[in-house]
């Protein structure tokens, strides 16, 4: 059988749905699954295991395959994902006709498929690691959008407290790195992933990278604005989420009054409360 998966959308968004991934495979063994996701994707989608082929296609634009035994729609409610799944008409349609608005974004969608019979583990979401840990410590300033970004003048404050930082960024986002570092990191999103992967400790906003860490292990701190971290924040690892409880709108250009409650002793704090239980948890596995 052929399996058409469509989550067309970002970096954050594609890691948590690979439970829901994970659990079609396991349903599925023989079966073939494409996923109709961005092609930058790419580096990502190897690493998930559970993924025969990608096809690349961008936000609800049509998707060049043709009658699959079964289509999964990991994108939306519809009804633009749905009318751009049941255009390549497939045998079978799984997706919501009831949504369910305050649910974090791994349960949604292995809700929807355990609602169909296939289970689904939330926890699921590891991927292969890629090497031991270093001492480095990822500050990522950037996200999609402007509500997300905590000013660059504290990631500054913050980055000069602490040793063996890299400052990350995409090649749109250099300017804003610059602010903080002379020179970033800017590399390729497998680079990005493994030096994340390997990283002792991450700093960002609500953005990929903070699934990446998650995906990984990889102790972080996480500044949240408008959206609440019960929606997209880990649900469980050695990472601390700092919120102070509003909601705003998310596509905002300028940072979220929220998000500018975080002050940089907040964060300096969580930091070293992540590396602390880090340091004792090593020593016992050492003494152990």
């Amino acid at each position: 059988m052929r399996i058409l998966v469509l989550r067309a959308l970002g970096l954050g968004d594609l890691l948590t749905a690979v439970p829901a991934l994970r659990g079609l495979r396991r349903a599925f063994p023989d079966a073939e699954i494409t996923l109709a996701a961005p092609a930058w994707l790419a580096d990502v989608v190897e690493r998930i295991d559970a993924v025969d082929r990608l096809l690349p296609t961008e936000a609800l634009a049509p998707i060049d395959f043709d009658r699959p035994g079964l289509a999964v729609n990991l994108h939306g409610r519809g009804p633009q994902s749905v009318a751009r799944l049941l255009a390549t008409g497939p045998r079978r349609l799984i997706t919501y006709d009831v949504w369910r608005e305050n649910r974090h974004e791994v349960l949604r969608w292995c809700d929807l498929l355990e609602g169909y019979g296939i289970r689904c583990d939330p926890e699921d979401l590891c991927l292969p690691a890629v090497g031991a840990r270093t001492d480095r410590i990822v500050i990522h300033p950037g996200a999609s959008h402007g509500s997300r970004r905590w000013p660059a003048d504290r990631f500054a404050a913050v980055a000069r407290e602490l040793p063996n930082v890299v400052v990350t960024a995409s090649p749109g986002e250099v300017p804003l790195a610059r602010r903080i570092v002379r020179d970033p990191f800017v590399g390729s999103l497998a680079e990005l992933l493994d030096l994340v992967a390997t990283a002792r400790l991450v700093i960002c906003g609500d953005t990929g990278v903070a699934h990446v860490a998650t995906a990984y292990g990889t102790p972080s701190v996480v500044l949240f604005g408008p959206v609440s971290p019960k929606l997209w924040g880990p649900l469980s690892g050695p990472h601390r989420v700092l919120w102070h409880g509003r909601t705003g709108d998310t596509f905002a250009r300028s940072p979220d009054p929220g998000l500018l409650e975080i002050t940089v002793d907040e964060v300096l704090e969580a930091v070293g409360g992540v590396l602390c239980r880090e340091s004792v948890s090593s020593a016992r596995a050492t003494s152990a």
